[in-house]
């Protein structure tokens, strides 16, 4: 079997969040760092089933239940790891006029306050999970959407290029649980929209070599 390397936990440089403290995000970095320590932990003992070339009938319930696991945990690692690297302490309210964000976001919502009503308004529904604005790779169309857990309505094939965890954990330490549309206004106090930016551009820049 091809060998790959274990995922490592990524650096972010986050103290210093506008109504986001130091100690929500070193709780949250930590948080992060056990999903990329599980992703690998799993992939190891999923490699071990198929050591063999196969998984036998004996070992499928148990085989099925650590992959079933390892959705969640990766996408527990991967989406965290959008989260943080969409925030910044030096960040601007809103993407500048002319940022390939705010064309889409104007293009898909008629204008940026209403992309932006919709995606808190995602952001604040009921339950545990992500709000994450993706963009069709074929139409380039912004669409936003509720993901449950980490893995349930992740929609296949579009691109995340906002992405804002809304568990308890990114924002109980700071605001209590029914204030979670003040977290939403934070957020949105942190985002660095030229990562954001950078994403659709390379969105477009893959429907241009697919067309």
């Amino acid at each position: 079997m091809p060998h790959f390397p274990p995922y490592r936990v990524k650096s972010f440089n986050l103290h210093g969040l506008q109504g986001i403290s130091d100690k929500t995000v070193d709780l949250h970095l930590s948080l992060y760092e056990g999903y990329v320590k599980a992703t690998n932990a799993l992939q190891g003992r999923i490699a071990e089933f198929l050591k063999d070339g196969s998984v036998d009938q004996e070992e499928m319930p148990a085989y099925s239940e650590l992959t079933r696991r390892l959705g969640f945990e990766y996408n527990g690692m991967v989406l965290h790891e959008h989260y943080f690297e969409n925030l910044s302490s030096q960040a601007s309210l809103k993407p500048e006029g002319s940022s390939a964000f705010r064309r889409r976001a104007e293009a898909s919502f008629d204008s940026f306050d209403r992309w932006q009503a919709d995606f808190s308004s995602v952001g604040k529904m009921r339950g545990v999970g992500w709000a994450i604005c993706f963009q069709d790779p074929e139409s380039g169309r912004l669409t936003n959407h509720w993901v449950t857990l980490h893995e349930h309505g992740n929609v296949a094939g579009f691109a995340p290029v906002l992405v804002m965890d809304v568990w308890e954990h990114a924002y109980l330490l700071d605001y209590a649980p029914s204030q979670r549309a003040q977290y939403i206004d934070a957020f949105f106090s942190n985002i660095n929209w030229r990562i954001v930016d950078r994403r659709v551009e390379d969105t477009e820049r893959l429907r241009k070599r697919a067309a």
